[in-house]
């Protein structure tokens, strides 16, 4: 039994002594050719120089830049409705008529009082100057002039009060035509040919409304009203209408008017832009995005969005140098120019070649295989030489 005990003891110190050797020896890198030495392919650009617009974006509502309800300004029978609805109707053009003929009779009624009180006036101041011929020659007395005089000025104030009665006849006969204030599309019809109008009429006989301008009202935070109003000193601010995928600019227009006050529960302030919409591209009530151009910046240092990282200690890039290896570099970035270009103030040059797609494989130091957009990377082909290899020593073997 101690013999046998002897021999394992002497097995184990065997084994022991052959593992301790095992590791004693292993290599401490890793092999040539292994997946952690294999360069990476990364999608490079340069950084490069360009004028960069400055934009600030919102959301945005269509709204007609004037919006009107007909409403009959005298009473009467609807007898005609001149419009089709949706119709664009220029500036005074006819959209509806109530029936004329009891202001007509006004008209005519003011007409003939004005007439008959010139006839008096005419009269009286006749008979005056016959009165002060006579009163030169003291056939007259003069408290008989002096009266006649007085009933010229009565028939002179009766006139002037005629002509303001055959005015507003007037006024009131214009307005059993109705017509469109401005150019305007013409909304639904609200009340049929028959039916007794008048200012009480409850919602009018159509709404109108302006399309050509049109305006568009947006909000921005109150931190940009400084940068907002200095620009707009400046001159005019270029605007832009973007459909709801924001990719694609549907009108441009310029800014109008800054809100004169902020809001208090949104700390927002209000904008309206305006746009001539001559395609009709532009619909009251609709959304958009918008962006306001601010300015630009002369020749900015620009990389693509994607290439710029965010760290614990700030934003970086990683930036491919000559030996085809990358250095993580700090930088300051800027405005943004939509969600595509990145402006950087600090910690780049043009020319300097950044990584914008495979940095999640990399660190500082690491091999790249540096790719322009669109490039296809190189086949692997190590492989394959070794299973090759590998065959051929066992062939020979």
């Amino acid at each position: 039994m101690s013999r046998w005990k002897t021999a394992l003891i002497v097995v184990a110190v065997l084994l022991a002594a052959v593992i301790g050797y095992r590791l004693m020896h292993r290599p401490t890198g890793h092999r040539p050719g292994s997946e952690a030495d294999e360069p990476v392919p990364v999608t490079v650009v340069p950084a490069s120089r360009e004028n960069v617009p400055i934009y600030l974006q919102a959301l945005g509502t269509v709204a007609a830049l004037n919006t009107v309800t007909v409403v009959p300004q005298v009473s009467g029978q609807l007898v005609a409705v001149d419009f089709k609805e949706g119709q664009e109707i220029r500036k005074g053009g006819v959209i509806a008529q109530i029936d004329p003929r009891t202001y007509q009779a006004s008209l005519a009624q003011a007409q003939g009082k004005l007439a008959q009180d010139e006839a008096l006036l005419k009269a009286a101041r006749y008979l005056a100057r016959s009165y002060e011929n006579l009163g030169k020659k003291q056939y007259v007395a003069a408290q008989t002039l002096q009266a006649q005089q007085q009933t010229v000025r009565q028939y002179e104030a009766a006139v002037l009060a005629d002509d303001a009665a055959v005015e507003s006849a007037r006024v009131q006969l214009g307005y059993t035509t109705l017509r469109a204030p401005f150019d305007a599309i013409a909304g639904l019809r609200l009340v049929d040919v028959g039916n007794v109008v008048g200012p009480g009429t409850s919602g009018g006989i159509v709404v109108l409304t302006q399309v050509h301008p049109i305006s568009v009202l947006f909000d921005l935070p109150q931190q940009n009203l400084d940068a907002v109003r200095e620009a707009m000193g400046k001159g005019t601010l270029p605007v832009a209408a973007l459909d709801r995928g924001d990719n694609k600019i549907i009108a441009t227009g310029f800014l109008k008017v800054v809100s004169n006050q902020i809001s208090t529960s949104t700390s927002t302030f209000e904008l309206k832009a305006e746009f001539a919409n001559t395609d009709d591209v532009l619909w009251p009530g609709q959304f958009v995005n918008v962006r306001l151009q601010l300015g630009t910046i002369r020749g900015a240092v620009v990389v693509p969005a994607q290439a710029v990282q965010r760290g614990p200690d700030g934003d970086y890039v990683f930036v491919v140098q000559p030996n085809k290896t990358v250095r993580m570099q700090p930088v300051t970035t800027g405005n943004q120019t939509g969600a595509s270009i990145a402006v950087i103030e600090k910690g780049l040059s043009p020319g300097e070649r950044v990584v914008t797609e495979g940095q999640f494989r990399l660190k500082q130091d690491s091999k790249v295989i540096p790719l322009a957009p669109g490039e296809v990377p190189p086949l692997k082909a190590s492989g394959s030489q070794g299973q090759a290899g590998s065959r051929g020593r066992g062939q020979r073997g």
